[in-house]
């Protein structure tokens, strides 16, 4: 690494994207802020951020985490992806801020994470996990939030870099019908990177053998960073 930082957790532990098996996330603490062409440069090698924290898997005898990300000057919506945007500007508010810890967003994140079977056995998140998570940073992060009339019925957390976006989380009500609010805020970055002349989306990884990370893969064409190169890939075909 070209920025000073600390391992502080390299422990093995289950996997959350594929059953019966361990992974092994090293955790590094970057001892200075990264400026946005030293983030920029973590995430074309992999690089995730949690929290204040940046990591990539490094599992041993498992390579099934592929990085993946659009070139916003070549992604290509396909008729769904681009009537869930038009719906979405139609009738959600989008407003962007700095992050921000409240009740309504953690309740938000458990209703998302329960609904939708994502939590993994870790029971209820509290406004200081939800914080450490997401909200605390070591890069420049902002908030999308998203309304129906009054009620706040998503939010997507984004780290910015040099020429990048990078979709950290998001979570949304899945009661609400009529809108796909994953895919709306999917489209939304897309049209972020555009106004602000980014060439880059990053969607953390794809995973095939994992339901909940396949979706990504139906953004296309997309890139994927296999063996240390990034590959294009055409658009997936939906199961």
């Amino acid at each position: 690494m070209e920025w000073p930082h600390l391992v502080v957790d390299k422990t093995a532990h289950p996997c959350p994207y594929l059953p019966d098996r361990m992974a092994v996330l090293p955790m590094r603490l970057p001892l200075l802020p990264l400026d946005a062409e030293q983030f920029d440069r973590c995430l074309a090698a992999g690089d995730r951020r949690q929290g204040i924290l940046l990591y990539r898997p490094q599992c041993p005898n498992c390579t099934a985490c592929e990085p993946i990300r659009l070139d916003v000057q070549t992604f290509a919506p396909d008729r769904t992806q681009r009537r869930v945007l038009r719906v979405g500007q139609a009738r959600l508010t989008m407003r962007l801020g700095r992050p921000v810890v409240d009740a309504e967003r953690v309740a938000l994140y458990n209703l998302h994470k329960h609904a939708r079977g994502l939590d993994h056995g870790e029971g209820t998140v509290t406004a200081a996990d939800y914080a450490g998570f997401l909200a605390e940073t070591c890069v420049d992060t902002f908030e999308l939030s998203y309304w129906d009339g009054e009620r706040l019925v998503g939010v997507a957390i984004v780290d910015r870099a040099a020429h990048s976006l990078s979709a950290v989380y998001c979570c949304y009500d899945p009661r609400v019908a009529g809108v796909s609010i994953g895919v709306f805020s999917v489209m939304t970055q897309v049209e972020l990177c555009k106004a602000w002349g980014l060439r880059w989306l990053y969607l953390g990884f794809y995973v095939a053998g994992c339901r909940a990370m396949r979706y990504k893969g139906r953004y296309g064409p997309h890139q994927r960073l296999v063996d240390g190169r990034w590959a294009t890939r055409p658009r997936a075909v939906a199961a």
